[in-house]
């Protein structure tokens, strides 16, 4: 339900520390549960509550797509905002807003030329305030809010504390990512640690195994009965280590991955031949992992690889999920060696859903060229959705 308007003469509408309150209140969740598109509805819901303004959403540059998008709103539908797709070509007032590290105000006889007309038309705007979301030298994105309609004034005591609470924003959001970068690198320290596990319990043994059977000599029933049991010992090691819980819950991406495909068919230059089965869902608790395959296979090709083709297959049956990226331009040099640490970290994560990474030269075509695959079984997956 929108906020009333608060009445423009209220005499503590800008004064004490109601502004610090609520950010606090916002700061002390960081570590809680809450999703990212939860965590900025908050900060939305929080501009409106503490100023007159009835609608707010918060755009952030996003690194790793390269891309702006909508991450949080109040008042306006997300749904909407988030299949837009602005630049700062496009919104001269947001561009303006981040360079003069200003509080922007954009009336009814300007705003065609500030937004593009069709997200005016759509998102019902007429009159337009744009704060930057920026602290330290460092430009994350914009706050862009409105009254709901009709043109309007923003006093210096208003002005002042939007352009306030988009530095306390920057602040929040910038805790949380750092937050969130501390529990990556717990996550990664514990699978490095299983890494080594793996070598020195499990590798060892079968090494050892391996040199007693390959021995030209016959082996003896003692020997036979001793590389039973190292077998059955690095099973044992592996299938231990294996069970300690170290991939994340399913992260939050703010997207899908047939929304990658599609934009990255879009935007990335790259000839994607997408092969996506009819009724294929990719599973809730997949998509992140779905993802970051993608976006590393993808990453691989950019780097390594000229291609003439980038195949995208994604199929689902009975027992299984799988996600497969071909690709005929990699060099030579590449076709001999190995993936990078990214596919490698998504392997691990892979295994803790009884899935698998696998990647390396498809020689099943002449010349040869690079092949990633996902498998996890789908009924291990919908078991763990439904816990």
């Amino acid at each position: 339900m929108p906020l009333p308007p608060r009445p423009s003469h209220e005499p503590s509408l800008f004064a004490g520390v109601e502004p610090l309150e609520v950010f606090v209140d916002l700061l002390s969740e960081i570590e809680s549960d809450t999703t990212s598109s939860e965590f900025y509805h908050r900060i939305c819901e929080a501009i409106c509550r503490l100023t007159t303004m009835r609608r707010a959403a918060i755009f952030l540059y996003d690194a790793g797509r390269m891309r702006v998008r909508a991450v949080g709103s109040h008042g306006i539908s997300f749904t909407r905002l988030a299949k837009l797709r602005p630049t700062l070509h496009d919104a001269p007032i947001a561009q303006r807003a981040l360079i003069e590290d200003r509080v922007i105000v954009v009336k009814s006889d300007a705003i065609d030329r500030e937004v593009p007309q069709d997200y005016a038309q759509l998102l019902g705007i007429t009159a337009l305030v744009c704060t930057p979301l920026a602290a330290a030298g460092h430009r994350y994105g914009v706050i862009v809010a409105d009254r709901g309609a009709g043109d309007f004034e923003l006093g210096d005591g208003e002005r002042h504390l939007m352009w306030t609470l988009g530095k306390t924003a920057a602040l929040a959001a910038t805790a949380r990512n750092a937050t969130r970068q501390q529990e990556r690198t717990r996550r990664l320290g514990e699978r490095i640690d299983l890494a080594r596990e793996i070598h020195e319990r499990v590798m060892q043994r079968l090494f050892g195994v391996s040199l007693v059977l390959s021995a030209q000599t016959p082996l003896t029933s003692e020997q036979r009965e001793r590389c039973r049991t190292e077998m059955g010992e690095a099973l044992a090691d592996l299938r231990s280590a294996l069970e300690r819980p170290l991939a994340p819950v399913a992260y939050e991406t703010g997207t899908t991955l047939r929304a990658e495909l599609e934009r990255h068919a879009r935007e990335s230059g790259l000839p994607l031949e997408l092969t996506w089965a009819e009724h294929v869902e990719v599973p809730r608790k997949l998509e992140g992992l779905a993802q970051s395959v993608f976006g590393e296979a993808v990453r691989n090709v950019r780097k390594h690889a000229e291609p003439t083709s980038v195949a995208v297959t994604v199929a689902r049956d009975e027992d299984t999920f799988s996600l497969e990226v071909r690709n005929d331009g990699v060099a030579r040099a590449r076709v001999a060696g190995s993936g990078g640490m990214g596919l490698r970290l998504a392997a691990f994560e892979a295994l803790q859903h009884n899935g698998f990474v696998e990647f390396g030269p498809d020689k099943s075509v002449t010349p040869p060229g690079w092949r990633v695959r996902l498998v996890v079984p789908v009924e291990e997956t919908a078991a763990s959705e439904e816990t």
